[in-house]
């Protein structure tokens, strides 16, 4: 494009002047009347001269948008995928219950330190009542396992795992009842032949039939359905849905751990504390009451299995943090990268238009005006750029949510309103550096000067 096209008229450089209030004498009379209207067109025709001069040079101005638009697009989706793996892990473990704690039966160690010389211990029914009197202890249950059950309905079989609890294990587990009713307390008292069914297992015994009221055989031995499981989590990896619930002593009764020495034994225990934040002074009091039941040295840690589904969302939440943390600096370092280039193009731009600049200046335009000139022009190429990018950002991260919306291992990512508000935020100061260095540099050219540099 021809540089005089570039160049603005006597008129416009004289509107520059007149509403610059650095002007002198006459030139710096006040503006009655239509000076918001004129002050308008004044700013309507920078926006014209950038774009303009941003058109003049299409391939190089949409190369370093390109930049733009890429930092500000992967700062939105890398900080998206790291917060769909935060979703999806805390969905499964709100999925598993809320604020619980395992204890599983341990090996007791002769010599403090030592597992050679040691001896394995099972969990008992008394050291469950001990510790759901323990202090910090919120709600605990004792849980009775068997997987070599085998249950027969009057339309097909299934083999599953048969779990004996009592009514409070609702309370720590996460389990939404469909039809019918939980465990109760006059089920437990009573030792009643009562079932609840997991979402997988009732549909193989029970394939497009009622389930509810049923009757179902567990080695030989029947009970009544009275309640099922909603599905829990995607696929078929959640065992949950396999599961059958009874009464703890209608198991402890019927299906007995087996083996010699596990009369009165638990399969494991299920314990929540009565805040996140005394989690492990819900432990220790829960490893104090086993040691001192089955006697041994409650400091040995090596003598406890446990899983503490609390300190594990903390560790895992500080972990993904910094993930968070790292794919947003990858995004800022890009995002920097594209405002570099803008800085580059502009001083470019600048040294191109020298005798533009100069002749401007030779007409009367002052600071302000080539200031405002060059600047509106980093402005222009920053916004737009960065407006194509957070776009990028929202189509390709909506693609993925419907393509991955039942993808196992993490959830769709989204977009967060922090990492949108620093991407933003970032965008806008790049905008300002990128559009005032180089707008200064042509701003403090001397117009003598100017005109003398070819074009």
């Amino acid at each position: 494009m021809p540089t005089q096209e570039l160049i603005p008229s006597v008129e416009t450089t004289r509107a520059f002047v007149v509403a610059s209030p650095s002007a002198s004498g006459a030139l710096a009379k006040p503006i009655a009347g239509h000076s918001l209207s004129r002050m308008l067109g004044i700013l309507l025709e920078v926006l014209r001269q950038a774009l303009l001069a941003l058109w003049a040079h299409k391939l190089r101005s949409l190369l370093t948008m390109f930049g733009i638009a890429w930092g500000l697009a992967s700062l939105l989706l890398l900080v998206g995928m790291g917060e769909g793996f935060r979703s999806r892990n805390q969905r499964e473990l709100d999925e598993l219950g809320r604020d619980i704690m395992f204890l599983y039966p341990g090996r007791a160690p002769a010599v403090e330190g030592s597992l050679r010389s040691g001896r394995y211990y099972m969990l008992t029914y008394q050291d469950y009542v001990d510790v759901s009197h323990a202090p910090y202890i919120k709600v605990a249950v004792p849980v009775l396992v068997r997987d070599d059950a085998r249950a027969v309905s009057e339309f097909a079989s299934a083999n599953g795992q048969i779990t004996g609890v009592e009514p409070q294990y609702s309370l720590l587990r996460y389990l939404p009842v469909e039809q019918g009713r939980w465990l109760n307390w006059g089920d437990e008292q009573q030792t009643r032949n009562v079932i609840i069914l997991g979402d997988e297992l009732k549909k193989h015994l029970f394939p497009g039939q009622p389930s509810l009221g049923a009757r179902v055989i567990l080695n030989g031995i029947p009970f009544t359905v009275i309640g099922t499981v909603k599905r829990v989590g995607h696929g078929d990896n959640n065992a949950t849905n396999t599961r059958a619930y009874i009464p703890f002593r209608t198991m402890a009764k019927y299906f007995a751990q087996q083996g010699e020495n596990r009369r009165g034994t638990i399969s494991f225990l299920n314990y929540s504390p009565r805040t996140r934040e005394e989690h492990k002074l819900a432990e220790l009091e829960v490893h104090k009451v086993v040691a001192r039941n089955h006697n041994f040295d409650y400091h040995d840690k090596d003598a406890f299995d446990g899983w503490d589904t609390i300190q594990q969302s903390k560790t895992i939440g500080k972990l993904l943090d910094l993930m968070d943390v790292f794919l947003g600096s990858v995004g800022l370092v890009t995002l920097a990268l594209g405002a570099i280039g803008v800085i580059n193009i502009m001083l470019v731009s600048v040294g191109e238009r020298t005798s533009e600049i100069g002749l401007r200046k030779a007409v009367g335009a002052t600071r302000r005006t080539v200031l405002a000139q060059f600047f509106v022009e980093g402005l222009a190429i920053t916004t737009v750029s960065g407006g194509m990018g957070i776009a990028a950002a929202v189509v390709l991260i909506s693609l993925i949510q419907k393509i991955a919306a039942n993808a196992e291992g993490f959830d769709p990512p989204r977009i967060v309103p922090s990492s949108a508000v620093i991407a933003i935020g970032s965008l806008a100061l790049a905008a300002v550096v990128a559009g005032l260095y180089p707008a200064y540099r042509a701003a403090t050219l001397e117009p003598v000067e100017a005109l003398r540099r070819e074009q």
